[in-house]
Formats: C-alpha cells, structure tokens, sequence
C-alpha cells in the first residue's frame, strides 16, 4: 500500500494549543489568508505491508438477501478488497453469542426511550414491533441494509498509517433507539460505530479561530485487558442563527404511498415546519414532492411566509409510486439556481427510502443525473421515516455522494433535535473534504484499530490528493473517532504514541490545508476512571455499538461493562441518561434472547 506523499516537504513544528487546556489544539481553515501547512512529525514515504488480521467471523444466521448496492466508499489498501457483503434485507431477529450473567445495574426510569410514548413505541405507531419477533407484521419485515465487516487489527509495523473521511451521520443510532424501544436488537448490519458515538455531544474545547479544534485522550481499554483506548475529536466553531448565511432550501418530499403511516408524511410535514418557524427573514424554501409522478409544490418562498409554505406543506397527501430519482432532478435545478459563495444551498430528501418508480433507480444513477449541481456548491441532507421498507444503505449512500449528512427521524423529539437545536449544523458546512490520517509510532504502539468508518476509509496515499473526496464539518458539529490499541512493551516514555493529521478546505475552497498534532504520552491517563466522562462515554458506546454488531474483535466484551462505565459518564446530559436507559434495555433483550448468558 502506498504511504501518503506530499509535492513538497514542510518543515516539522509542533502545533499550538488553541487555549489553556492541555487536550487542545486549533485547526485553522478560515480567514482572508490560508494558514501555512504545519506538520509535527513529518513521515518519510514508506511502503506499508497489509494488515494482519483474524480468521474470518463464523457467518451470520439466515437473512434474506437483495440486490447489492454500487460500492460505496474508497477502500484502504490495507484492507481486504472484499469487504462488503449484498444489502441484508432484516427479516429475522440477530442470533448472538452467549455471555457473562450481567452484574446489578441501577434500572433506568419509566420514560419511553424515545418522546415519552407509553411502552417504547415511537412515531405514532403502535402495535408494530419490528426485528423478527413474535408478532412481528409483514411491514416491518423488508428493511434494507448493507454488511460492512469491522475494521481487522493492524502490526504498526507493516502499516502505521490510518486514514479516513470524517462523518457526522446519526442515522444508524437513532435506527437502533427505535428497535429497542418497540422491543428488538437492531440488525447488526444496522450498527455503524461512528453513528453511535457521532450521535452525542462533546465538551471539547472550541476553536478560538478557524474552523475547528482537534482534542486528544486516552486510557486503558475498559473490555480487553493490556489494550488502551485512543480518541480523536473535532469540534466545529459555534455559528449563531444571526451569523449563518443565507439558506436556500429544497425540501423533496416523498408521497407515495408507502409515506401513508403517521411515522412517515405527518411527521415529515411537521418537521418542515418546524425548520421553517426557525429559519431567518433572509432564508428561502422550496418544496418538490415526488411520488408516481414529480410536482412543484411551493416555488422559492421567502421563510418569512409561513402562512404560504404551512399551507402548501399541509395540502401535501400520500399516494402512489415513488419517483425519487426524477424528484432529485428537479430539486437539485431549484437549488443550483441560487447556489453562490456565501448562501447555503442544500437538498433535504425527506423519505422511507423506498423509490420503485422513476428513470433512476439506484444511488448512482440518480447522483450521476445530478452530479453537475453538486460541483457547483449544492448539499444534500437525507433524512429517513418509517420502518418495514426503510432502505438505509441507499440513503446513506445519497448523502456521501451528496456532499451531505444521513439522519433518521424515529418521532417528533428526533424532529426537534434536527430541525431546530441543531439546525445551523444541519445546514451550514464550515469544512468540506475533510480528512484525518493518525500515524502510529511503531516504537510506541504495537497494533491498533479504528472502530466504525469502514465505509468513509480512504487509502492512504490519497491524504493529499485533493481531488479526493470527503467528509464535510457542520457548524457546532463534534467529530470523534476511536482507536483500540495495543502498546509496545518497554516503549521509551519520550516516544509519541502517533501524530493525528488533519487536512480540510473551506466550504467553498478548492485548496487545502493541513496541520499535525502529537499524540504524546501525557495525554494517556493511568486508568479509565481517571479519563474525563467524555471519553469514558464515548468508549461506552462504541463498545456497546461494536457488540451489537457482532464485530469479532468484540469477543469477551460485555454490555454490563459498557452500561456500568455509561452511568458513571453522564454529566448531567440529557442524552446520556437515554443512552443508560436504552443500554439497559438492549441489555434485556439480549439477556431474554440467551437466558443463559449476557453479552
């Protein structure tokens, strides 16, 4: 695999932290002026070995399988090329391994999991539990989703470079709240690591300039004994609704029939509204619905119109096929019309994901019809309804290629938090092709793995080619990625443990920028208990994420450790405790579907 090669050497020099806090650092990519490149440790080019890795899982049980999506995402050298699998088609309830008897763990309140619905059920439905459990409907039996096997441990000293795209996609975890809540595991196709813990929020230090700051902790691993726990966080700078720019919306809705349920169309229209009543005077909103055929709805409409747009919003009805790649064609012509520096034009694709109409009919298709607005500034934000024929790889698959972020809304809470709390990060990109790439120090780390990002790796010599794309930041978004590691014995205490790279360009820039932070020993606690709740939590849910699904390296690892080290981290953050809520009831399940062990 080729290492990662710059056109031109730059002189090696420590990054500055960007306040007081020894985690810390900034990253600029703002300003009049492009901040110099600035590399703490250089690496020379070497050629990486492929990675070791385990014998391969004992396979799944039975599942119905579909036609398999276009391969999405640029693969690692380093890896396997055969990492995917056909889209699985959930039909039967996980098979698990057994485990431990869990300890006494504090029960959780008798909230719902998700908007205080009675018994769990989320989004107006009622009765349809989901999973293949006993009871389970016919419509809640052909969600779709795509195997991506977990990424293999790697000999630091064969190949010391990790590089992937960031990703601030949520849609996986809330996915997994909904199961749970209506009494099921999610599939384990269903769980993408770096969801779960992109899902919550952070307390990083932000950046005192640019657009980021880039924060760094780790302690030993809570689950395998002699292995460490590494994490990389982003936080976005802060954006204000009276300093976000100008946005001009595209909201794609789906009609067709399948969109009938109160998860579905009501919500989606409720969601709508709820992003308009907190767009500014300056903001304008279109609407094009698509269902056997495609309509114009609502013409660009200034925000400020709400009794306008409420009303065309509210004539909006379900029925028919769905057209979604003809409906992508005509919303992406609204939204380049007014796609410029210094006006946010985004696409939000509102939809079960199910589109069995129209000239288009894949991911790839459809984009390749549209690909020529995304070149010119334009965004997308899928966002997911309804369960029984949601088609999760395809709207995942949309916002990647789309330039964008993939949520799923399981009720009105979900609504709440997309389209109003976090609604200049839904928006508004600070960085786009954002990439990180963590080089290990073979004198200090003898092996390592990064959890989740399987399908946003990117091979390590294209770091810097900037043509490369990936992942974009939006404003107040946290990004976090974890490493399990294993140290190497006897390690010099003045050896660095790795130099994280960071290497972004401004929403609208075609260059790039770069900087470098160490890893250095002093950021590594003597245990886990002594690490900030931060890190504490967020090694909880990745640990729970990569038990769910059913990733190798997860063996001998326990969801009770995971809850217990969960409800020590909780900080008083609303979030948290419905994450201990749900854990424990995931925990439930296992234990009712394995009586004789716990995982």
């Amino acid at each position: 695999m080729g290492a990662c090669v710059s056109a031109q050497k730059n002189h090696s020099q420590e990054a500055k932290p960007a306040d007081d806090s020894e985690y810390a650092e900034e990253f600029v990519v703002s300003g009049s002026r492009a901040p110099r490149v600035e590399l703490a440790q250089p690496t020379q080019p070497t050629t990486p070995a492929p990675g070791v890795d385990k014998p391969p899982p004992p396979p799944p049980p039975p599942l119905t399988v579909a036609e398999p999506p276009p391969a999405k995402g640029k693969k690692s050298e380093k890896k396997p090329e055969e990492k995917r699998r056909p889209v699985i088609v959930d039909r039967s309830m996980p098979k698990a391994d057994p485990r431990e008897k869990p300890p006494e763990v504090e029960a959780p309140s008798d909230e719902a999991v998700e908007g205080g619905v009675e018994g769990g059920v989320v989004g107006g439905v009622a009765g349809g539990v989901v999973g293949g459990i006993e009871g389970q409907t016919g419509t809640e039996s052909g969600n779709a989703f795509t195997h991506l096997e977990a990424n293999p441990f790697i000999a630091v000293d064969q190949d010391h470079l990790s590089t992937f795209a960031v990703d601030v996609d949520t849609a996986s975890y809330t996915l997994a709240r909904r199961y749970i809540g209506q009494g099921a595991l999610p599939p384990p196709d269903a769980v993408r690591v770096e969801e779960y813990v992109n899902y919550f929020r952070y307390r990083y230090a932000p950046p005192i300039a640019g657009a980021f700051s880039v924060s760094l902790e780790g302690a030993p691993s809570p689950f395998t004994k002699g292995h460490h726990v590494l994490r990389v966080g982003l936080q976005g700078k802060i954006v204000s609704k009276s300093e976000r720019k100008p946005a001009n919306l595209v909201f794609l809705m789906d009609t067709s029939g399948s969109m009938d349920p109160p998860d579905r169309l009501p919500l989606a229209r409720e969601a709508v509204k709820m992003a308009v009543r907190n767009l500014n005077e300056n903001d304008t909103v279109a609407i094009v619905t698509y269902a056997g055929g495609v309509a114009d709805v609502l013409p660009p409409t200034p925000a400020g119109q709400q009794q306008k747009i409420f009303a065309a919003v509210d004539s909006l009805r379900a029925g028919g096929g769905t057209a979604m790649g003809s409906g992508m064609e005509l919303a992406y012509k609204h939204a380049v019309q007014r796609a410029k520096a210094g006006v946010v034009s985004r696409v939000i694709v509102m939809t079960d994901g199910d589109t069995n109409i129209g000239p288009y009919m894949s991911a790839d298709a459809m984009l390749e019809a549209v690909g020529k607005y995304v070149k010119e500034g334009v965004t997308l934000t899928t966002v997911g309804f309804g369960m029984g024929n949601y088609h999760d790889a395809l709207m995942e698959k949309l916002a990647d290629k789309g330039n964008g972020n993939c949520f799923y809304v399981d009720g009105p809470k979900e609504a709440q938090r997309v389209f109003v709390e976090r609604l200049a990060g839904t928006l508004e990109v600070i960085a786009k092709d954002v990439k990180v790439q963590v080089d290990f120090n073979p004198k200090a780390v003898k092996t390592y793995r990064l959890l989740g990002y399987e399908n946003r790796d990117i091979r390590d010599r294209d770091f810097r080619d900037d043509k490369v794309d990936a992942g974009e930041i939006g404003a107040g978004h946290t990004v976090t990625a974890m490493y399990e590691v294993q140290l190497a014995p006897n390690a010099p205490a003045q050896e660095t443990l790795a130099t994280v790279r960071i290497r972004a360009k401004e929403p609208f820039g075609s260059q790039a920028f770069e900087q470098a932070f160490p890893f250095g020993r002093d950021k590594l606690r003597g245990a886990v208990a002594d690490a900030s709740p931060d890190f504490r939590f967020a090694v909880a849910v990745a640990g729970t994420a990569d038990i769910l699904r059913h990733s190798r390296q997860s063996e001998g690892w326990s969801l009770s450790a995971a809850l217990n080290l969960a409800q020590g981290a909780q900080d008083g953050m609303a979030d948290r405790k419905e994450f201990v809520d749900l854990l424990y009831r995931a925990r439930e399940l296992w234990t009712r579907a394995h009586p004789v062990a716990e995982r």
